[in-house]
């Protein structure tokens, strides 16, 4: 049976129970980074043979893992952190098992994405998860754009690097549009930092951005959605 499990997306003790025992019963545990992932499993003293299962090696990995599959074996899948599947790896043994008639379930966990969701304060009824904002500049700007129109919350992921640019094409185009950088998510630093794209700025030019980051961005206002519309 397959196991996708989600991990902490920070502080280690934002696991489940029933992650621990599922990676306790496992016959192998796949991970995106074995090093990454032995901390997280030494805290619980879990020992388990891992493989390898990342973007540069998902297709002959996860053939492999098949394989065990196919004999009957346990194998649980874990990420860096949160849910694999979702911008990790995961999605294409998961299709493989559907197609092979083989068990699987999730086993649910500690989001980034939600948990920025909530934190940013902004209308949670409906939103668009967009994953990560192109690195190159003409696709992230037209990523911006499109956000920028939605009705609904965007969320979004992005590197600390591109931040600055990111927040300089929202103040270009929405510069009366609320965001909310989430950064450090359930770690020590954690901060929920809310704005225009120019306060944004203001702050993280004095103050360079760490750590993983997820941006929010708040849905059109009730007057925008009526002008939309006439």
């Amino acid at each position: 049976m397959l196991y996708l499990v989600a991990t902490p997306i920070g502080n280690l003790g934002d696991i489940t129970f029933r992650a621990i025992e599922v990676l306790k019963n496992a016959d192998v545990i796949a991970c995106e980074d074995t090093r990454h992932s032995l901390r997280l499993l030494q805290r619980y003293e879990i020992a388990k043979p891992l493989v390898s299962y990342h973007e540069h090696n998902e297709a002959m990995r996860a053939a492999e893992l098949l394989t065990r599959l196919l004999r009957g074996e346990n194998v649980a899948v874990i990420s860096d952190a949160g849910l694999p599947g979702i911008s990790d790896p995961g999605a294409r043994l998961l299709r493989a098992c559907i197609e092979n008639e083989i068990t699987y379930t999730i086993i649910p966990g500690a989001s980034s994405v939600l948990t920025a969701l909530v934190g940013s304060g902004f209308l949670s009824e409906q939103f668009f998860f967009g994953g990560f904002l192109p690195s190159k500049s003409g696709g992230r700007e037209r990523e911006i754009l499109a956000a920028g129109e939605r009705a609904e919350t965007t969320i979004l992921f992005e590197s600390p690097h591109r931040l600055l640019r990111t927040l300089e094409v929202f103040a270009q185009h929405f510069p009366m549009r609320l965001l909310c950088v989430a950064r450090e998510l359930t770690k020590q630093f954690e901060e929920f930092r809310r704005g225009f794209a120019g306060e944004l700025l203001e702050h993280f030019n004095a103050h360079p951005p760490r750590g993983e980051i997820v941006l929010v961005v708040s849905g059109l206002s009730k007057k925008e959605r009526r002008e939309q519309a006439d």
